[in-house]
């Protein structure tokens, strides 16, 4: 089991080991709050842009979502009248930015990510490990855009944000409520307090399901919003205009792969669509290589996009990527937009 799955199922549960970590949870939970208060006091410098800014992130490690939600917000942005762009760190790329990426980049360069979201919006994307300097930089050569969208960076206090959204998975919540490293917080759950809008990820889970783990701060002042990726549709990596259907799989040697935050999330989605397979996690951001691929002459191989943008230049005909898309509670759009016109006016299509 990787290191990273393991840790995972022990951070949804209280354990005695938790307790000997407890210390150095303090410590970094100190180290963050102290940090919070010298940007709140402006002992560092927090940036504002010149067009509002939506943070998509979340409180926790491991993936939640947020890619596909940041998507979903692009086009939805698109269709109330704005022009967006979006901001990325660029995790497990080599370019520090900023850099322009597009559906063409290399993923090892700019990382999976930032090469995804421009290969299914085609909006003007920016990845840097400051990302003031990325959203200046893509504002300076798109001066259209009118709101930027950024990828992560709830954490990332130097740029000032107008709207907040975090991601929460919602198999696991929060966890056992616990700061690293003895559970999996990078900040307090009472942050979830703060932000605009919580976004539930039930993918897998009862619809009915609210909980946010044994971490729950209780009710929260909102209602959070529910979310689901749906999809059933496989490009094949070589050639996205390829199409399979789960169908037309079935009967097959597969074999899925998943170097994402929640591989379990992808394999029961799998599950889910009647398909049998053998599962291979790798740790998030993983640099594929031919070998990771090489299943024999009869395997077909089956991933997340997010991977497949990785291993485009050496996939054979049998590798396939499953196309999701976030499907968000309708009230989560209108909060959104109501929050932009608010600052903005009224935006025509």
């Amino acid at each position: 089991m990787p290191a990273a799955e393991w840790f995972e199922r022990q951070w949804t549960q209280r354990s005695w080991w938790q307790v000997l970590l407890w210390p150095l949870s303090l410590l970094f939970g100190l180290l963050t709050s102290v940090r919070r208060l010298a940007y709140r006091i402006a002992w560092f410098k927090s940036e504002r842009l010149s067009v509002p800014v939506i943070v998509v992130g979340n409180i926790s490690v491991g993936g939640s979502g947020k890619t596909p939600l940041v998507i979903w917000l692009v086009e939805h942005l698109r269709a109330a009248g704005y022009t967006p762009g979006v901001i990325c760190r660029g995790y497990g790329g080599t370019e520090p930015g900023p850099f322009e990426v597009g559906p063409l980049s290399d993923a090892q360069q700019v990382g999976d990510e930032p090469v995804l979201i421009a290969l299914r919006t085609d909006a003007p994307l920016f990845i840097g490990r400051n990302r003031v300097a990325a959203g200046k930089a893509l504002l300076a050569a798109h001066p259209n855009c009118d709101v930027i969208v950024s990828d992560d960076g709830l954490q990332h206090y130097a740029l000032e944000r107008d709207v907040e959204v975090a991601v929460v998975d919602a198999r696991f919540g929060v966890g056992n409520g616990r700061l690293l490293p003895a559970g999996p917080l990078r900040e307090p759950v009472s942050r979830l307090s703060r932000v605009a809008a919580v976004v539930m990820n039930q993918s897998g889970v009862d619809p009915a399901s609210k909980s946010l783990g044994r971490g729950s701060p209780g009710k929260l002042p909102y209602e959070p919003y529910s979310m689901r990726l749906s999809g059933q549709v496989f490009c094949q990596v070589k050639n996205r205009e390829m199409h399979a259907l789960p169908v037309d799989l079935r009967g097959r040697e597969l074999h899925a792969l998943a170097g994402i935050g929640n591989p379990a999330r992808f394999f029961a989605y799998l599950s889910g669509l009647g398909l049998t397979f053998t599962p291979h996690s790798f740790p998030d951001h993983h640099r594929f290589t031919t070998h990771d691929l090489d299943f024999g002459a009869n395997a077909t191989i089956l991933m997340t996009e997010k991977d497949a943008v990785k291993c485009q230049v050496f996939a054979s005909n049998n590798c396939w990527a499953l196309a999701v898309s976030a499907e968000p509670d309708d009230r989560f759009g209108e909060l959104i937009v109501a929050k932009l016109r608010k600052i903005y006016g009224p935006q025509t299509a």
